[in-house]
């Protein structure tokens, strides 16, 4: 479960668990909080992401649900087993270049270039998740692992994989990498096909998933 806290002026003043395709800054604007995250603290299946809160000046709203994503029918919903998906990834630069891994033939969007990172195992914490994560998808050893924001994205529909209706919840970080080293994939056979370093100032030469561009902002990168 994961549980989202609202914190004003030292006192918590908002909690609830996080339903199946929400977004947390959204619930948290229904619920009437203006909010910036500050803390995700436990282990996938207990953990909770911490927020300082202040009144938003339209006040709560009627609905705290998060947005459903283009639909399906009614009746192709209801043989879908919602799954809601925890992982960890960290924007990792050093020497003026940026850690990105390839995703590989057996996902969604083949080809395209994420940063490192990727599920949360249970009983792990999204810091350990990023130092496990970049070591097997690139070989690399980082630390220094600070929490940056969280995103989140609901969609239900077809896929290769059938019919879904996914809510990824994505832990994003930075990271420090002090001793960077030519990058190789470990995880053969996952969802990593290639990994590299790439100039800060050529990102644009490789396709990024959407993620990408709202960690860098996250991490005052663009």
């Amino acid at each position: 479960m994961i549980t989202v806290v609202g914190e004003h002026a030292g006192r918590e003043v908002v909690s609830f668990a996080l339903a199946h395709g929400e977004d947390p800054v959204a619930g948290l604007g229904a619920r009437g909080w203006d909010a910036q995250v500050e803390a995700v603290e436990g282990v996938l299946g207990d953990l909770t992401f911490r927020y300082a809160v202040v009144p938003t000046e339209d006040g709560p709203a009627n609905d705290p649900a998060g947005p459903e994503g283009p639909g399906l029918s009614r009746a192709e919903r209801v043989h879908i087993v919602p799954h809601q998906r925890v992982a960890a990834y960290a924007v990792v630069v050093a020497q003026g270049r940026l850690l990105l891994t390839q995703l590989a033939p057996r996902t969604g969007a083949a080809g395209r270039w994420n940063l490192p990172g990727g599920g949360v195992d249970p009983g792990e914490s999204p810091v350990d998740a990023v130092v496990r994560e970049v070591a097997e998808e690139t070989s690399q050893v980082v630390d220094d692992v600070r929490l940056i924001d969280v995103m989140t994205q609901h969609w239900v529909g077809r896929s290769a994989r059938g019919l879904e209706d996914y809510h990824a919840v994505r832990v994003l970080h930075t990271a420090r990498c002090a001793t960077p080293t030519h990058p190789v994939v470990h995880d053969v056979g996952g969802s990593t096909s290639d990994a590299r370093w790439v100039a800060l100032d050529d990102l644009t030469s490789v396709e990024l998933v959407a993620s990408v561009p709202v960690a860098l902002r996250a991490a005052g990168l663009a």
